[in-house]
């Protein structure tokens, strides 16, 4: 017997590749139907045959404050009676960018003097990389395993995120000259680093970098590797640039940057790349950094960029909507919410005698099935993943919903209350069992 959401698979996958728009709701690692969304509230979702769920993907991120605040629907309705859309400059722009750049300090240090709005995430890494090429007059571009900076061909060798889901090298498309430009190392690796650096250096434009990686399972650097990476691409005449696109505003007022500067570890990115929560769940995203870099930008200078939907007033609307609504308390709610979920997951693992690591990185968190915490992609890869389907239909079947992969983050929201907070508790050491049964 099928319900809607089968027949609603059935119709994409005859109009849609894979019946998806993005590869990862395709539920390719975890098997079953893909659940079409209807509507969200607070912390809940519901989908086309009206079952809810407490959601624990938060559109990926974005729904920091819960799905569909009043107040930012309001903001995102009252823009909507000004116009969809304009292709013209607009005071909020304006706001959103001093907004971004104000909340990115830490006391007088402050990385972002300008802020150039685009649309996605993959749009913001792709300018960033482009900017810092033309800032440095070099090609080379470092990146790390594993980590996913959207799905521009120079950046799509050993990343995260779908590729890492669907067990791809890279990606039928890219031009191998193109992905020449790219040296992949790996993460958490200072040796791996300073041998880019001593072969490569001159020629190296940018090191691109999660502030923390998530798109491999959470993974945090280790203490002091953010810092020994600006130091080291200074050092020799390079950039860094600093994908808070994931991170940025969801795990502090000021992104991973201002977690790790409150901690004692400071150091200065070149770039800043930043989405989801900057949107409000809507489509914007932004770079930003000193102005003698983002100065070079179309108009001012020779680094062309454009978008017609860049800046559009409703994303920015519900992105300042969001910012404003994003308080200190919010954040000590979701890290709260956090810290308890984390901890009822590494005990209902255990309990159920699944070896396994809960990784965690601000509010950020999951488990990985292996004795310990990964570092880096090859370890992160190298866990019993098959373990994580039985335990994601088992919270489905209990009302929960997971992202739909091992190598995603768990997302919580400020409307996770106590009842929300005491059901997930309730069904996950339900679904430890259905993981410790597991077989490959």
């Amino acid at each position: 017997m099928t319900d809607r959401n089968d027949d609603l698979f059935s119709a994409a996958r005859a109009v849609i590749p894979g019946g998806v728009n993005s590869p990862v709701r395709a539920y390719g690692s975890v098997g079953g139907t893909p659940r079409f969304l209807a509507s969200a509230k607070g912390a809940t979702v519901t989908d086309a045959a009206g079952v809810e769920y407490i959601d624990l993907v938060a559109s990926w991120g974005p729904a920091l404050l819960g799905h569909a605040h009043p107040e930012v629907v309001a903001a995102v309705q009252e823009a909507a009676t000004r116009g969809l859309s304009f292709g013209a400059p607009t005071e909020g722009e304006v706001e959103l960018a001093a907004v971004i750049a104000e909340r990115v300090r830490f006391g007088e240090t402050r990385p972002i003097e300008r802020v150039r709005l685009v649309s996605t995430g993959t749009e913001a890494t792709m300018t960033a990389i482009r900017l810092a090429r033309g800032a440095t007059g070099r090609d080379l571009l470092v990146k790390f395993a594993g980590h996913y900076h959207g799905h521009s061909d120079g950046l799509l060798a050993e990343a995260g995120s779908g590729v890492a889901t669907l067990a791809l090298p890279g990606s039928a498309g890219v031009p191998a000259p193109i992905a020449a430009q790219t040296l992949v190392i790996g993460y958490n690796d200072p040796d791996a680093l300073a041998a880019v650096f001593a072969e490569h250096g001159s020629r190296i434009a940018a090191v691109i970098v999660e502030a923390s990686a998530a798109n491999m399972g959470v993974v945090a650097p280790l203490p002091g590797f953010n810092r020994l990476i600006a130091d080291t691409a200074h050092a020799h005449g390079a950039l860094m640039i600093l994908d808070e696109v994931l991170t940025g505003f969801r795990v502090h007022p000021a992104g991973f940057w201002g977690l790790q500067a409150a901690a004692g570890e400071e150091y200065l990115p070149d770039i800043v790349t930043f989405g989801k929560v900057v949107g409000g769940g809507m489509p914007l995203a932004a770079l930003g950094g000193r102005a003698e870099v983002m100065d070079l930008l179309a108009p001012l200078g020779p680094v062309y960029q454009a978008g017609t939907l860049s800046g559009n007033p409703l994303s920015v609307a519900a992105g300042l909507a969001t910012l404003r609504l994003a308080t200190p308390e919010v954040y000590a709610t979701v890290d709260a919410a956090a810290d308890r979920l984390s901890v009822a997951l590494d005990a209902a693992l255990a309990g159920a005698g699944v070896t396994h690591a809960v990784a965690k990185a601000g509010s950020l968190f999951n488990a990985s099935f292996r004795a310990s915490a990964p570092r880096d992609y090859a370890e992160a890869q190298a866990q019993e993943s098959f373990r994580y389907a039985p335990l994601f239909h088992s919270l489905r079947e209990q009302g929960i919903a997971l992202p739909p992969s091992v190598f995603e983050a768990w997302f919580l929201t400020a409307a996770h209350g106590e009842d929300e907070l005491q059901r997930i508790e309730a069904a996950l050491p339900i679904a430890a069992e259905a993981a410790a049964a597991a077989r490959p």
